[in-house]
């Protein structure tokens, strides 16, 4: 970011009212995606968070999660895990099922995808109510794998998400209520 003014990211993200469904305002980030300087500093900073850390695999949640954690593992010349949707893994999985704040839902891991006391940090789109970040955790964790922190684009504070991992280091870029 060296010689890069510092953008106001949460300026740049698109509101979308009823997505999926009416009450919830939906962050859309392919506006930040599609700007250049927004993009890059988004991923610099999630970057920056970690550089000096032990980091042995970026997890990314489906599907936004992907775009922001494979990219910080290939900075942090480390591996790159999706868990997604249930039903879209190849291999055996193991699933987690949890609460939405508008329903509910299932997450895959492959079984083979974290080594027992590899250094993991988890990297996705949007904290709302902690739930599905959550599930991902105790997958990594019955895998043995060792979270060294979780970091999200956006937080909606209001949603309390992090009195769901309160045990971990939990990181947010921007700050929304």
């Amino acid at each position: 970011m060296k010689g890069m003014k510092e953008m106001d990211l949460a300026s740049i993200i698109r509101n979308i009212p009823d997505f999926p469904k009416a009450g919830i305002q939906f962050k859309d980030i392919t506006t930040l995606l599609k700007n250049h300087d927004a993009f890059r500093q988004a991923v610099d900073s999630l970057y920056h968070l970690f550089k000096d850390q032990e980091v042995d695999i970026v997890v990314g949640i489906e599907a936004r999660g992907f775009i922001l954690g494979s990219v910080v593992a290939y900075l942090l010349d480390a591996g790159f895990v999706p868990v997604r949707k249930k039903g879209k893994l190849p291999a055996a999985v193991r699933s987690k099922t949890y609460d939405l704040e508008y329903g509910s839902a299932t997450l895959e891991m492959h079984l083979d995808a974290i080594e027992k006391n590899q250094k993991v940090v988890i990297i996705d789109d949007l904290l709302a109510t902690g739930g599905t970040v959550r599930a991902v955790c105790e997958m990594i964790e019955e895998a043995g794998g060792e979270i060294a922190g979780i970091a999200f684009l956006i937080e909606l504070e209001s949603l309390q998400g992090r009195k769901a991992i309160d045990k971990y280091q939990v990181y947010s870029l921007i700050k929304l209520d």
